[in-house]
């Protein structure tokens, strides 16, 4: 008893910091523990310090016992047998208002009149603890139908459709500032002048030998026609640049040598050829591809 109780003081402390680090900053996106954990070591100055009191009331009580006369000593330790016969008589007590069972005793006064094979049934009432918690999902189920079924509360697919639409937000949000994590399947074509003019570098520095410099097509083929050996759209162009073309064909994987951004920006410029017309273009090779279909 003498460190349950220290030890529960201890625990309070640190719960009640805890909430109120949680609710006096709260953030959008789960616990502020998380996204700032540097709070935990409040937490731990908080756990320091209600330790630290314990051991200063102890040592103060200690202190003060040592102090006492003898018959003092023995009024005191007498007080604290006392008092942890009163705290036992508590639990006990609580347990069996909670559970509400028969001591051993008085179970004849219960026993059912059925026998099966020798065995015979106790009529035990339901204990407290659960007919209360048993209740308290009645009332629950009756606040839950009047929210979603009387006054239109926000409904699981409601939730669900908002959750989703922040999630596309924040993804939105997270690639703007980690524009290296794309590949095939989330690239987007990019349309805005310095993009462009930064593809267009990279173009001019690793394609012309291959497409020249206005995309009409010499080893390689014609860019800015309607033909395409692969898709023609952003996935594609970006596929073809990062993993390369087909086996055997000369087109080597540049994945290596250029970043997922740098790939989306040269494959954006690509793409903005398309239609450009240049003099003297290759003939066209692939399939018939519009620029902007799937």
């Amino acid at each position: 008893m003498k460190l349950l109780i220290p030890a529960l003081r201890i625990t309070a402390f640190v719960v009640i910091a805890f909430l109120l680090i949680e609710y006096l900053l709260p953030t959008e996106d789960g616990s502020v523990m998380v996204k700032y954990p540097a709070l935990l070591g409040i937490l731990a100055v908080v756990f320091i310090a209600a330790l630290a009191i314990e051991i200063s009331i102890a040592a103060l009580g200690s202190v003060l016992f040592k102090s006492l006369k003898e018959d003092a000593r023995e009024k005191y330790l007498q007080q604290e047998e006392v008092n942890k016969e009163k705290f036992k008589n508590w639990l006990k007590n609580l347990k069996s208002n909670l559970t509400k069972t028969k001591p051993l005793e008085e179970e004849g006064e219960i026993i059912m009149d059925h026998d099966y094979d020798g065995i015979r049934e106790l009529d035990n009432k339901l204990p407290p603890w659960w007919l209360y918690g048993f209740y308290a999902t009645i009332i629950y189920a009756v606040g839950y139908m009047a929210y979603y079924h009387i006054f239109d509360g926000t409904t699981q697919d409601e939730e669900y459709q908002e959750e989703m639409a922040q999630a596309r937000v924040e993804i939105e949000e997270y690639k703007k500032n980690a524009p290296n994590l794309i590949d095939a399947s989330t690239v987007a074509l990019l349309t805005d002048e310095a993009d462009l003019s930064a593809g267009s570098k990279i173009y001019n520095v690793n394609c012309v030998a291959c497409h020249r410099a206005d995309g009409g097509g010499g080893i390689g083929p014609n860019l800015t026609d309607d033909h395409w050996i692969v898709d023609g759209n952003i996935a594609g162009v970006y596929t073809v640049i990062s993993e390369g073309g087909r086996p055997g064909k000369g087109m080597i994987s540049w994945k290596q040598d250029l970043k997922p951004s740098e790939i989306a920006q040269v494959a954006s410029y690509i793409l903005s050829l398309h239609g450009s017309n240049p003099p003297d273009p290759k003939e066209a090779e692939g399939e018939l591809f519009f620029v902007g279909q799937e």
